[in-house]
């Protein structure tokens, strides 16, 4: 007891964690992510003295011998059913992707004054507002994100400025944002002919 009370309390040491660059669980947790398959790749190029000790041959054997047969076969199905279903949500979210339309509107406010807006960026991984407030920075107008009547989120920027924004998008969020999806539509009204 007087040890301790001449040398004081001790202070915790910090721990260093370890993250998957995958799925950011601790590498000890990522077979419950689904994406087991992905996060063992990334930890064996990343962190190999744990991938080794987690995943080597010696460290599955001894954890294998230790469950029992019934055990290792439900663990091994349950694996394989969190893979087919992580695989089969990414390709569904590559397809919404690739089907959905980014519509880049231009609306008559009044008799020569526009509005442009644009629907369909959350599909694609962007945040509405954040975009909508680096659309006002770039062309220095209004810009905010409203709902519409369908109930979806939209940008309108003040101004007529359509094929500018469908040019900012490719040369910004081109990698997200294939030119294919980007869709003009005018809204325009007939004049009416004069006789």
């Amino acid at each position: 007891m007087t040890d301790v009370a001449e040398s004081g309390p001790l202070e915790p040491q910090a721990r260093h964690v370890v993250y998957c660059g995958v799925c950011t669980l601790p590498p000890e947790f990522c077979e419950f992510g689904g994406t087991a398959k992905k996060c063992e790749e990334w930890l064996k190029e990343n962190q190999s003295d744990l991938w080794n000790r987690l995943y080597s041959e010696e460290a599955l054997s001894a954890n294998l011998s230790t469950l029992k047969v019934s055990v290792q076969e439900r663990v091994a199905k349950d694996a394989a059913k969190k893979e087919a279903k992580a695989a089969q949500n990414e390709a569904r979210d590559a397809e919404r992707k690739a089907a959905s339309k980014i519509q880049i509107k231009r609306v008559e406010r009044n008799k020569r004054k526009y509005v442009t807006v644009v629907i369909g960026l959350e599909v694609h991984g962007l945040e509405n507002k954040k975009v909508a407030k680096e659309l006002g920075k770039k062309f220095a107008t209004g810009s905010s994100v409203t709902k519409s009547p369908s109930g979806t989120e939209e940008i309108t920027v003040q101004g007529d400025v359509s094929e500018d924004v469908k040019e900012w998008l490719l040369d910004v969020y081109g990698s997200k944002v294939p030119e294919a999806n980007i869709e003009l539509i005018e809204d325009k009204k007939k004049k009416k002919a004069e006789a």
